[in-house]
């Protein structure tokens, strides 16, 4: 009455692995977001070190840059050059922009339980809104 099935079916079971789809863990996509969060922090850091220069920019670039390498498995991240200055109110812009990539680098961090990457989240969150801090009282 019915012919049997000759071909494997198009569906696949739920929990079989499918080889044509890479998986990652957990922990390798929380790595992935948190060197993603801290390479455009660094990107942004690298802007703000452009227009004003100081050694707490250098010294935060230079930890990003090996957090971002350690989380990537040894590939350091691309670093953009330095460009001419643009007016200062771009430099509050840049400061509240890197303030806000931290803060996400925080939270995966926190995530992940990675103790250093979030202490250095932390303190560079600090640094930008204290750079952005004095700048809005002055233009009160």
């Amino acid at each position: 009455m019915y012919e049997p099935i000759r071909t494997k079916s198009v569906h696949t079971m739920a929990d079989t692995p499918s080889p044509d789809f890479p998986h990652r863990s957990r922990e390798e996509e929380l790595d992935i977001q948190l060197a993603g969060h801290l390479a455009a922090l660094l990107a942004v850091t690298d802007e703000i070190r452009a227009l004003a220069p100081s050694a707490d920019l250098d010294a935060g670039a230079e930890r990003l840059t090996e957090q971002v390498t350690r989380l990537r498995g040894g590939s350091a991240p691309v670093r953009a050059p330095a460009v001419a200055a643009p007016p200062a109110p771009r430099l509050v812009t840049l400061h509240r922009r890197a303030h806000a990539l931290a803060g996400r680098a925080l939270v995966v961090a926190a995530s992940r339980a990675d103790t250093a990457a979030a202490i250095l989240s932390a303190e560079r969150m600090d640094a930008h809104a204290q750079a952005v801090e004095p700048r809005e009282l002055a233009a009160r």
